[in-house]
């Protein structure tokens, strides 16, 4: 079975410009001499600042039009749907304009599914991490700065469990919405899709960008959506109520058992991991 798939992928991207990236080293201490490390930790940073600055202010806007105590509409403003694009768009955005500099991950859950898969260091994982979740309270700490009137009144843009929906729902909601994004990022990054598929000119940051928004879409009337643990840390730290902290934890453990069950279902599925390495044993054997 084992040689079957080898034949096949062989046969298949025979005159093709592949080559299977290596795994990354767990630790790599080289890459703290690196300025293209450093350069890449800013770039997270600002990018995950940029991100909320302007998703949260979307949030916060479309609030406050549509409150009637304060003279709004009840069907003025962005809707739902333009909070989706707001979220959706800026990804978009923000991957295009880093993904040669970090990768463009923007997104905890995701650089810890790409750690999972051995796309990233253990070293560069945490410290992506911690840049993206400092970006994130930085650009809430700037909308409550500019917005002050009205970021307390219209919740801070912090996630939320919605009434009527059990914990159970909402963890849920976050593993699959989380599922659905890093799996596209698996399969819109994928070396060898980009192979295969050379005739077919594909933007990675468009495909991801769309994952986010529909994402979001299906999650807002849930949990606000967070399928970003800096993006809910971010509102929670800046905002810090009770309400926001109270179902925290969905916010995190969600997006990490999304993500690593993406980066399972990428690499020893479709990517057929688990074909190969029981052939490989099976030799040694």
């Amino acid at each position: 079975m084992t040689k079957d798939v080898e034949v096949a992928e062989q046969g298949s991207f025979s005159g093709k410009d592949y080559v299977e990236p290596p795994p990354v080293p767990l630790v790599d201490p080289h890459e703290l001499t690196k300025w293209s490390f450093y350069r890449a930790l800013i770039a997270e940073f600002v990018a995950t600042l940029l991100f909320l600055y302007i998703t949260v202010l979307t949030v916060i806007g479309y609030k406050s039009q549509t409150d009637l105590d304060a003279g709004g509409d009840q069907c003025g403003g962005v809707g739902i749907l333009g909070i989706a694009w707001a979220f959706g768009g800026m990804i978009f955005v923000l991957v295009y304009c880093t993904a040669g500099i970090s990768g463009g991950h923007i997104n905890p859950a995701v650089t810890f599914g790409l750690f999972l898969a051995r796309k990233v260091s253990l070293i560069r994982a945490l410290m992506y991490m911690v840049a993206q979740c400092l970006g994130a309270i930085c650009g809430v700490g700037l909308v409550k700065a500019f917005q002050q009137p009205y970021y307390k009144r219209y919740g801070g843009g912090a996630n939320e469990l919605a009434d009527g929906y059990s914990k159970g729902t909402g963890l849920a909601a976050e593993i699959i919405g989380t599922f659905v994004l890093v799996y596209t990022v698996f399969s819109a990054t994928d070396p060898k899709r980009n192979a295969r598929d050379s005739h077919v000119p594909v933007l990675a940051p468009l495909p991801i960008g769309f994952a986010v928004f529909m994402v979001h879409l299906a999650t807002i009337p849930i949990t606000g959506t967070g399928i970003n643990p800096a993006r809910s840390l971010g509102a929670a730290v800046i905002y810090n109520q009770d309400k926001a902290w109270d179902d925290h934890w969905l916010f995190w453990v969600g997006p990490f058992i999304g993500a690593a069950i993406a980066a399972f279902y990428h690499q020893f599925i479709l990517r057929a991991g688990a074909v190969k390495a029981l052939g490989s044993f099976r030799s040694n054997a």
